[in-house]
């Protein structure tokens, strides 16, 4: 009886890969990958280091990353033209945050497309927000690799056109840190202090972090990289500090001192 040969790292990919229809993807983008990128775009690093270390979508990422922040900022620029810069950025950061970002990928159904490892897959990776977010600006750094900016912009407006729309400064995605540095001004607190932890691997770290406002800690957040983490510590300190104040109102003179 013969041994199954096992496949090597390529093949795997290879073979996920073409295991899904990416036809229904590629039609709500209205736009052409080819299909090795659009498989660097899906490949999330579990899957790569799972598999021998294959090149995964982290730098697509990166530039997705820049193609939205702009597109969006220039849209918001144009369509807001009141609006203070104070707002605008806020604005922006509601719509480009890792929600923001998950949401479109739900939109799209991005998730089945994403190629996982095991240990991902069997906690429900591919309905996680922030593997989502990172997958879809994967999918932009694609594009613009293929098409360059007009195209992807044009992608990403048409995507974001409800929330670039119905953009609020204050919303369900907010910019925690940004939100705990004003509420922390208004209570005449100083500046909070974060600090950072990291556990595992170089591939697969696990980052904690620690929101700290006059001595107090008043947040902690963990994330697959230390952004992600100090904004769950935020959000933690900000619901903190409006049910108690009183811990830091009133404490940047003596704590300056």
């Amino acid at each position: 009886m013969s041994r199954k040969k096992k496949l090597t790292g390529e093949e795997s990919l290879k073979q996920a890969f073409e295991a899904v229809d990416h036809a229904p993807l590629l039609q709500v983008l209205g736009v052409e990958i080819a299909p090795e990128l659009l498989c660097l775009a899906l490949t999330h690093r579990s899957f790569a280091n799972e598999n021998g270390t294959l090149p995964n979508n982290e730098r697509l990422e990166f530039l997705g990353d820049a193609v939205l922040g702009l597109s969006v900022a220039s849209q918001l620029y144009t369509q807001y033209p009141s609006r203070p810069e104070s707002d605008v950025s806020k604005m922006r950061a509601s719509i480009v945050s890792r929600y923001g970002l998950a949401d479109i990928a739900r939109e799209i159904n991005l998730g089945p497309h994403i190629l996982l490892g095991k240990g991902e897959q069997s906690t429900g990776g591919h309905d996680k927000d922030s593997i989502l977010a990172d997958t879809t600006e994967a999918i932009f750094g694609a594009i613009y690799r293929q098409h360059g900016f007009e195209q992807a912009r044009d992608v990403i407006l048409r995507l974001f056109k409800y929330k670039i729309d119905n953009a609020t400064v204050s919303g369900r995605h907010l910019d925690w840190k940004t939100n705990l540095q004003e509420l922390c001004a208004e209570l005449r607190a100083p500046m909070p202090v974060y600090t950072s932890t990291s556990t595992g691997p170089e591939h697969d770290q696990v980052f904690s972090a620690t929101a700290t406002v006059a001595g107090h800690d008043l947040g902690a957040g963990t994330g697959h990289n230390k952004k992600l983490a100090e904004q769950e510590a935020a959000e933690q300190a900000c619901a903190k500090l409006k049910k108690t104040p009183q811990l830091v109102r009133g404490t940047v003179d003596t704590w300056t001192k």
